[in-house]
């Protein structure tokens, strides 16, 4: 049924190809005109829709310089209730942020987090802070070319490569592989956890990585624990408890395989990518909960999906993750500490210079 779908809608995915490869033109010659800032920007984005690991990848990113720079993280704040230009605080909450700019700034409160549809706007809000930050992560900006992005990293999953893809709607490609070029770094993410020399080459080679790119490869990292806003308990304890698990993520495959790898008992609720839960689905789930005798017996869920509905269900734990690097991790890390280091206001200090 899908694929029969699917072919009708060829002709309009013909038509969206056509209009998002002409704007990319357009921009290539300069017809349509890229804001250019003084500032390192680094771009994180995807050609597809759809779950890449986008932000483990930013908050290492975050992580990587945040010692060294003042770094700020813009997005665009996915179906937050809010308008216009929005810094996060301990006051601001997931609905006005978005779950995953929301999520970013609880991991990390010593960074600026800060939400734009506008990137432009947003990026010069950032720039006119009484202290402003040295570099600025982009979020999900890829395809936001009205902003001359500094470093693009580009992401794929593993076993959802975008040059297996095809154009919106009867796929899930927001624009042409071609646009893969505009990326100084592509990272294949969720990659399994041993991955030969040769199969990566494979990949590579499949991808048609450019001269000048770089392609890593990155696998998703569990904690070592689930945790509440209580308490924390081992993964290798989970055996011992009755789990109702709740994602709303586009694609729990993996967390799905690591408890079951881990001999979890669990029921599986699942829901779409960055769902609003509703009042009615609060009480299902609790419905689901109670229906389960047994006296070891809890919630969990992925730190997107607790940000947004922690406050509405006790029993409720949250399994972090990371990005982590198969290999060849300090060859990444190198590519962006000189990126920014040659380019932040910082380097010109550094170099005697006044700014």
């Amino acid at each position: 049924m899908i694929q029969k779908l699917r072919k009708l809608l060829y002709p309009f995915t013909l038509l969206y190809k056509g209009v998002t490869t002409t704007r990319n033109k357009l921009y290539d010659r300069g017809i349509l005109e890229s804001n250019a800032f003084d500032i390192p920007l680094i771009t994180v984005g995807n050609l597809r829709v759809g779950g890449t690991g986008k932000t483990p990848q930013v908050a290492y990113l975050v992580k990587l310089l945040k010692s060294s720079y003042r770094v700020a993280v813009l997005s665009r704040g996915y179906k937050r209730k809010s308008k216009g230009f929005v810094l996060a605080n301990k006051t601001k909450t997931a609905i006005e942020l978005g779950d995953e700019p929301y999520q970013l700034f609880r991991q990390h409160p010593d960074i600026v987090v800060a939400v734009d549809a506008d990137r432009t706007h947003g990026i010069a809000e950032l720039c006119a802070m009484h202290t402003p930050p040295d570099v600025i992560l982009l979020d999900d900006a890829f395809q936001h070319r009205k902003v001359q992005s500094g470093f693009s990293i580009l992401l794929t999953a593993y076993d959802d490569l975008y040059i297996e893809d095809t154009h919106l709607p009867s796929g899930n490609l927001r624009e042409s592989v071609e646009g893969a070029k505009r990326a100084q770094v592509i990272v294949v993410t969720k990659c399994p956890d041993v991955l030969s020399e040769q199969e990566e080459f494979d990949i590579a080679l499949k991808l048609k990585v450019g001269l000048k790119q770089t392609v890593f490869f990155t696998r998703i990292k569990y904690a070592e624990y689930i945790q509440s806003t209580k308490q924390k308990i081992a993964i290798d304890d989970l055996s011992k408890y009755k789990l109702v698990l709740i994602t709303g993520i586009a694609n729990p495959k993996p967390l799905v395989n690591f408890l079951e790898l881990k001999k979890c008992d669990f029921e599986h609720l699942s829901y779409p990518d960055h769902h609003q839960f509703s009042k009615m689905d609060i009480e299902n789930i609790q419905k689901e909960f109670l229906k389960i005798p047994d006296k070891n017996k809890l919630l969990l869920t992925t730190e997107k999906d607790y940000v947004r509905i922690f406050a509405s269900l006790e029993n409720l734990y949250y399994l972090a993750i990371e990005t982590e690097f198969i290999n060849h991790q300090k060859d990444f890390d190198k590519l962006i500490l000189d990126y920014v280091g040659k380019n932040t206001r910082n380097s010109k200090i550094s170099k005697g210079e006044r700014i």
